[in-house]
């Protein structure tokens, strides 16, 4: 298993995990970003001038063209997790993910979606999230 990004588009919310441990906790499984899989998209460049080679004093002009490039939406540089870290603890099971965005959205999002009572544990503060009703 490897660690992936997981959007909740809801509130520009990223939780990096591996997606059984994530599951574990959440009513709904959720599927990594990367399922979506790789695009290609374009971008106007607008025209400019250039050196050929540094201290060159004669300047090249490039004209106004397009350009494609590649998104891969689960796309990690380096082996370091982006964001905070928060732990998730219900008593059988406890694990560390990290994510980006607010506290407050994350929040949100497990208090809705939490398969049973868990607490949560973030830089500043412990929560307990009720299991839903």
């Amino acid at each position: 298993m490897t660690i992936q990004s997981f959007t909740i588009s809801a509130n520009n919310l990223v939780i990096w995990a591996e997606p059984a441990n994530l599951n574990y906790f959440l009513k709904t499984e959720l599927t990594p970003d990367a399922a979506a899989g790789v695009t290609n998209a374009q971008a106007s460049v607008k025209s400019h001038t250039r050196r050929q080679y540094p201290g060159d004093i004669i300047t090249m002009n490039v004209s106004a063209h397009s350009r494609e490039y590649m998104i891969d939406p689960g796309r990690k540089v380096g082996n370091a997790l982006p964001g905070s870290p928060f732990i998730l603890d219900d008593g059988t099971e406890k694990r560390q993910f990290t994510f980006t965005g607010n506290v407050v959205d994350l929040h949100a999002f497990l208090l809705g979606d939490v398969s049973n009572e868990t607490l949560l544990y973030t830089t500043g503060a412990r929560y307990v999230i009720p299991k839903p009703a």
